[in-house]
């Protein structure tokens, strides 16, 4: 009775809070969804107080295809907001090809209104496209975010679940959708209504916004020395100037050769076999989500020849890097 009167007090004769959901082809039902049910569970509190409305948009009203093939009905095409309406761009992938002159040129003009704007997943591009996060800080979902930290040099990126920084919100998507929209939950009506819809979710254990998308490397079982974790470290931090082998060393304390024997014990792999993985990765990143030439991406990963990088990418995806990169983009082909 106690927690219903509270909310009762802090909803009285205030309107339900207006969202709208922006689709875009490929976007995340997971992300979607996880952020919509729990605005929709909020109206169903035995308060009896409908807490939330939202609509669904499309470019041009018709229904859109997510990235697993079902496609969702939406309430209208682009339209007017309301004044004090949130706006959430759903995205996944290929948000680049999605991101056309009319919806930029829209969401710029909605942004004028002084709304809050949010977006799951890919949706934090197209919001710095329209040059709307320049010096904030936003998340993305971690396989964007080399892409983007490597494109949008202004925009501020975090590696947590989720970010809000101002009337900027981001989510890195899928299940992190719902930490933020709870987080939302509680800031509008306060942590009962928060507490309330979590039960509902059957989600005990709600994030905070600083958690990180994946379990760390002190997490993994497989990792728990901590000179290797320290070392590893060193390489993902020095990926574009990457250090020799007894530099790593140095910084950790070690020899070379008590280096090597860690890597063999915990991860069976020699470090100079591990720091050429991990650089790769990211050139594989870059390749998959944005327009850099294979010569850029070769030296932002390191590599002071393109014929190492290219003979090294071969040997470990099977492709030459130029195929690759002549693949759809993910994230960076843009009508504009």
């Amino acid at each position: 009775m106690c927690r219903r009167s509270n909310l009762l007090s802090m909803i009285d004769a205030a309107p339900a809070k207006a969202y709208a959901f922006l689709l875009l082809p490929g976007f995340s039902t997971l992300g979607f969804s996880c952020a919509l049910d729990a605005l929709s569970l909020a109206n169903h509190h035995p308060s009896g107080f409908k807490y939330y409305r939202w609509r669904l948009l499309s470019e041009n009203g018709q229904p859109v295809e997510a990235y697993n093939g079902v496609k969702i009905a939406v309430d209208s095409a682009l339209c007017p907001l309301d004044r004090n309406e949130t706006l959430i761009i759903c995205a996944g992938e290929n948000a680049g090809l999605s991101s056309t002159k009319t919806i930029l040129s829209w969401l710029r003009r909605e942004a004028r209104r002084g709304g809050d704007l949010g977006a799951l997943s890919s949706g934090t591009y197209i919001l710095a496209l329209a040059g709307l996060i320049g010096g904030k800080r936003v998340t993305t979902h971690w396989e964007y975010k080399t892409a983007l930290a490597e494109l949008l040099p202004d925009v501020i990126m975090e590696d947590t679940i989720f970010s809000v920084d101002g009337r900027i919100f981001t989510s890195a998507g899928g299940a992190a959708s719902m930490d933020m929209m709870l987080d939302r939950l509680r800031r509008d009506y306060g942590n009962d209504l928060a507490t309330w819809v979590a039960d509902q979710m059957i989600y005990t254990s709600p994030r905070a916004y600083s958690d990180a998308q994946r379990m760390s490397l002190q997490s993994r079982p497989e990792v728990r020395n901590p000179k290797l974790l320290l070392a590893m470290q060193v390489m993902e931090n020095n990926i574009e100037d990457p250090l020799t082998p007894d530099e790593i060393a140095g910084v950790v304390g070690l020899s070379t050769r008590q280096l090597e024997r860690l890597f063999a014990k915990y991860l069976s792999i020699s470090p100079k076999r591990y720091y050429l993985r991990i650089r790769l990765e990211k050139g594989r990143d870059l390749l998959r989500q944005t327009d850099l030439s294979v010569t850029d991406v070769s030296i932002a990963c390191g590599f002071k020849s393109l014929s190492h990088f290219s003979k090294s990418y071969r040997a470990a995806y099977g492709i030459p890097p130029g195929l690759e990169a002549s693949g759809g983009k993910v994230m960076c082909s843009n009508r504009t």
